[in-house]
């Protein structure tokens, strides 16, 4: 099926089903996907090179965000969000800490109404100068798409270590403004079977949003493309279901 990666340091905006008007930084290459995931359903495509390579140095990060900013003031553009996103995993970036530290002077300075978001996988938030950042972000999105492991891994694909009780315990104690992002679909991966909203599963999930006590939660399925052809997105009904169970943890939750 059909994906696509991001040409450039700063795209959009665009109309985010999340976040309202967005405008993107893309802290990746613009020629192939790196990240230390390799989610079925990545609309970027497969990770087909992990490596850190042709990162955009943070001088030109700050020099393309600056120029985009002031011609959207100069415009009196409309904008709510400027978010982390692009071609994989953000925070794998070298200088994501200073990066975002820059973002929040240029916004501040430039565009004091933006808020400041990012979608990440939350793998290096057992890195503590990661964590330290993340909790400076207005919407902290990161991806929880199982409380299984053995699921995880199985919608995932992760890349190098990954321990998902070690991530929640640590998410559990450091919640600031934390949203929990989690993509419902079923398929198969290779011969094993799975479907992350059976009751079995959302039961399990549930508990461990009540662990985690987030801000928010953001539930959807698949709405673009996937790498894989054996993936089913999950209809919406359930998923409004799901959102109520949330909601009963006394937990805002939004579909979409």
């Amino acid at each position: 099926m059909s994906t696509f990666l991001f040409d450039k340091i700063i795209f959009g905006p665009v109309n985010s089903r999340r976040l309202g008007i967005s405008l993107g930084i893309n802290l990746l290459p613009t020629d192939c996907k790196v990240c230390n995931f390799n989610c079925i359903y990545c609309e970027c495509g497969w990770t087909l090179k992990p490596k850190k390579k042709d990162m955009p140095t943070r001088k030109e990060i700050y020099k393309a965000l600056q120029n985009r900013l002031q011609t959207a003031k100069e415009t009196n553009e409309k904008l709510d969000v400027i978010t982390f996103a692009g071609n994989g995993e953000p925070t794998l970036h070298n200088d994501f800490s200073e990066i975002l530290d820059d973002t929040i002077e240029l916004k501040n300075k430039l565009y004091p109404e933006l808020k400041i978001a990012i979608l990440s996988n939350a793998t290096l938030i057992t890195n503590k100068k990661i964590l330290r950042a993340l909790q400076k972000i207005d919407y902290n999105i990161l991806k929880l798409d199982s409380a299984f492991e053995e699921t995880a891994r199985l919608i995932n694909q992760p890349i190098g270590h990954f321990n998902l009780e070690e991530l929640i315990e640590i998410l559990s104690n450091n919640n600031t403004n934390l949203t929990i992002q989690t993509l419902f679909l079923k398929g198969k991966v290779g011969e094993k079977s799975f479907d992350n909203s059976s009751e079995q599963e959302v039961s399990v999930w549930l508990k461990m949003l009540k662990r985690i006590n987030p801000k928010q939660v953001m539930i959807y399925s698949i709405a673009r493309d996937t790498p894989s052809e054996t993936i089913e997105r999950i209809p919406q009904k359930k998923l409004l279901e799901i959102a109520l169970h949330v909601e009963k943890l006394g937990i805002k939750a939004s579909v979409s």
